[in-house]
């Protein structure tokens, strides 16, 4: 069972159209949540990720603590088939930093916009989650 390398790990990762972000409270306890997310072409090794506009019962969110708490994250995508010869999945593991500052969410916003028409039509209104990642690691059945 082939682990992937580096660049076919990237380039699965930035492929994918979910991933899951995996943070830690500030008890030691995992945390993890479904995002929408984009790998800029000017920085590969770079994970945005915005707080859009769902409705939330507030923007106190569980995941922008636990990232100032313990700023080390994971995000992890994958593809799943019934035949199972077809499966893998990628992991970036990285630092995170939530951002107000306007160029990181210009960026965020113009990169999530050009994956998602969700965002072109609604721009993401809450912080910009910033991950530089540090261990691309991935497998693939095939």
């Amino acid at each position: 069972m082939p682990t992937l390398d580096e660049g076919d790990a990237r380039r699965r990762f930035a492929a994918a159209r979910v991933a899951r972000l995996g943070t830690v409270t500030a008890d030691g306890h995992p945390h993890l949540v479904p995002v929408v997310f984009a790998v800029p072409e000017d920085g590969p090794d770079t994970v945005l990720i915005a707080v859009d506009g769902k409705p939330k019962r507030h923007r106190d969110l569980k995941r922008l603590r636990n990232i100032a708490d313990r700023p080390g994250v994971a995000v992890l995508v994958d593809h799943y088939d019934d035949d199972w010869s077809a499966l893998w999945w990628v992991r970036a593991d990285g630092t995170a930093r939530v951002s107000d500052d306007a160029t990181d969410l210009d960026r965020a916003r113009a990169a999530l916009a050009a994956r998602y028409p969700q965002h072109r039509d609604d721009p993401p209104g809450g912080p910009a989650i910033v991950v530089t990642v540090t261990r691309w690691s991935g497998w693939a059945a095939r």
